[in-house]
């Protein structure tokens, strides 16, 4: 289960290194998404669970971590 303090990559426990989670981390809080509107990859995640399209102005709830 992902804590606050660890996010997404709290799945990796105390494997790989701390720097190595930082970097998957931010990576993967900055990744665009498909939208399911217009199926463009623009999909970016506003806050936790609220994923906004760039390209349509679609505004949806998801899970935290992916749409």
């Amino acid at each position: 289960m992902a804590t606050k303090k660890v996010g997404i990559t709290g799945k990796y426990g105390p494997r790989y290194g701390r720097v190595i989670r930082e970097k998957v981390a931010k990576v993967t809080k900055k990744k665009k998404h498909s939208c399911p509107h217009c199926k463009r990859p623009s999909l970016k995640r506003e806050a936790a669970g609220i994923w906004l399209c760039k390209k349509c102005g679609l505004k949806i709830a998801g899970k935290a971590y992916k749409p």
